[in-house]
């Protein structure tokens, strides 16, 4: 018996040893394919938009734009916050009392009545609180001493639509005007623009398309989920929008992107257009503004003396292939302006 047990120990080693050859003989000639999560769009097509459209940006909480120091009953200087609060943090919560705006936080700060208060507050380092005594005013108005703003809205231009209805806007982040520092949100939307005018841009004062947006829920055509360094992103709601997928592109990138003749697409007025510009300078190796394009189109020359405000997102195709939007304009040349290559922009 005790023979038995060990040959039926031998047998099952050997097979063993024979699964374990078998299995690196396979994966010698059949190697195991990893799926790798990309953050490009190689070999991927899309399809070019230029639609203006109007953006609203919901921060996430109150931003700060600047500390004071605040003068009380007795017209002495108070400095509430002790710099504990520096620009370009959010304010969340209030007494553990969330704050989405600005006026629910002015709302309640005077309802506190000058009791002192916690602030839960977002910085670069993380999240803290913040204890604040709020000072009365000659007025009789609690204040804490900063400078704060919410939400925010602008026209852009919706670049491009992937096959599954996510959309590209802009080519840079929405910053605050202020701080310049990319707006934290948990929330946008995607509205219609009535484009119903343009102020042509001249040396140091750029231009910009005069419109409107509304903001009824049935205009409402799709919904922000990033806001980025190089452009927003977000999911497309309307069949409206859907049905201007009527051009379907490869995309180029920037190692193959030549310069010389290009176009950019803008749709205004309803009808689509097709503008002659040139690529000037490409630099790949920038993270913003790696292209240098020049406004060539008489057209459009007349109407926008180049780039104005709110063309930020224009797709620009060279060969039959989206190889970049427009970003800025150059303020003292407005013929001129930037673009950013399709590298920089995929998430």
């Amino acid at each position: 018996m005790r023979h038995l047990k060990k040959y039926f120990g031998y047998f099952l080693l050997g097979i063993l040893l024979m699964g374990i050859v078998s299995a690196i003989l396979y994966e010698k000639d059949h190697p195991i394919k990893t799926l790798a999560v990309h953050s490009s769009l190689e070999d991927e097509y899309v399809y070019p938009i230029g639609l203006p459209a109007g953006i609203y940006l919901k921060t996430s909480g109150v931003m700060v734009i600047d500390t004071v120091s605040v003068e009380d009953e007795q017209g002495k200087m108070v400095h509430p916050t002790k710099k504990e609060i520096q620009s370009g943090d959010y304010i969340t919560k209030m007494n553990d009392i969330t704050v989405g705006n600005k006026a629910k936080l002015l709302y309640l700060i005077e309802k506190n009545q000058g009791k002192p208060l916690t602030l839960s507050v977002i910085s670069k380092k993380g999240m803290k609180t913040v204890e604040v005594c709020p000072v009365k005013n000659r007025e009789g108005k609690y204040q804490i001493g900063l400078w704060i703003r919410d939400d925010m809205q602008s026209i852009g231009t919706i670049s491009f639509l992937t096959g599954n209805d996510r959309f590209f806007s802009l080519g840079h982040g929405i910053c605050d005007v202020d701080t310049g520092k990319l707006l934290s949100s948990n929330e946008g939307f995607l509205y219609e623009a009535d484009i119903w005018g343009i102020k042509k841009g001249k040396a140091g004062a750029p231009g910009g398309l005069c419109g409107s947006i509304d903001y009824s829920e049935n205009k409402k055509v799709g919904a922000i989920t990033l806001n980025t360094s190089c452009g927003v992103w977000g999911k497309i709601t309307s069949d409206k929008i859907r049905a201007m997928k009527t051009e379907r592109l490869k995309v180029r990138y920037g190692k193959d992107v030549q310069k010389g003749k290009a176009q950019i697409k803008l749709i205004f007025n309803g009808k689509v257009q097709y503008y002659d510009i040139e690529i000037v300078h490409i630099d790949p190796d920038l993270e913003e503004k790696n292209m240098v394009i020049k406004i060539t189109d008489k057209k459009l020359l007349k109407e926008t003396n180049g780039i104005v405000q709110g063309m930020s997102g224009c797709p620009i195709i060279q060969n039959n292939c989206l190889v970049g939007v427009v970003t800025h304009v150059m303020v003292q040349e407005p013929n001129y302006g930037y673009g950013i290559i399709i590298d920089k922009i995929t998430q």
